[in-house]
């Protein structure tokens, strides 16, 4: 039988953005290291966000990031 645990109705943020936070900050993840030996890259076109609804700009957005990813 499935043990059944009682969740609550509010996810509550706070104890998991403070702790994957730090460990972001601890691993270095903001910090940009120029002496790399990694061909750099850049995004031509960011990812949407999820501020507002769907719309032809997403269509337009996602197809020139495949078209460039697959052709290049």
């Amino acid at each position: 039988m499935v043990k059944q645990i009682a969740l609550s109705k509010r996810y509550d943020h706070r104890y998991l953005e403070e702790k994957w936070y730090k460990c972001w900050e601890d691993g270095g993840y903001f910090v940009a290291r120029t002496n790399s030996n990694r061909e750099s890259f850049s995004i031509v076109i960011p990812p949407p966000n999820i501020t507002g609804s769907l719309h032809m700009g997403h269509a337009l957005n996602n197809t020139l990031q495949d078209i460039l990813t697959r052709f290049k």
